[in-house]
């Protein structure tokens, strides 16, 4: 076994994910680990494959678009995912902004009722 590839457990602990968020990751397949009888393990590839997941998830989008933007490397190569993503931000920077505002209003209002409330306080 190489050196660079982790086991099952040692990819959980690597990117702090549960064992049922690693084996849903490859049932969905946005990894691909080598398979020895019934041990995975993960290589360069799958670990890099692993941090854009969690960035892609940290930003909001959903797995279904972070496979599309995989496959896209796979089957175009790096320019046509480099300009896939920038597409994919414009449209998360857009829908953020709006829950962004509706976070605002909400905390807004939040505060009006608990102030209304602390004042009727006996």
């Amino acid at each position: 076994m190489s050196d660079s590839r982790l086991s099952f457990k040692e990819m959980c602990a690597k990117f702090d994910v549960t064992p049922r968020t690693l084996r849903y990751y490859e049932y969905i397949e946005l990894l691909r680990p080598d398979r020895e009888g019934r041990s995975r393990f993960y290589g360069p590839r799958e670990s890099a494959r692993m941090k854009l997941i969690l960035r892609g998830r940290k930003y909001g989008f959903q797995l279904e678009e972070i496979r599309q933007w995989l496959l896209i490397y796979e089957k175009e190569g790096t320019s046509a995912q480099m300009q896939a993503f920038v597409e994919m931000a414009d449209r998360q920077m857009k829908e953020l902004e709006i829950q962004r505002q509706q976070l605002e209003v909400a905390m807004r209002e939040l505060q009006e009722l608990r102030d209304d409330t602390a004042r009727n306080v006996p």
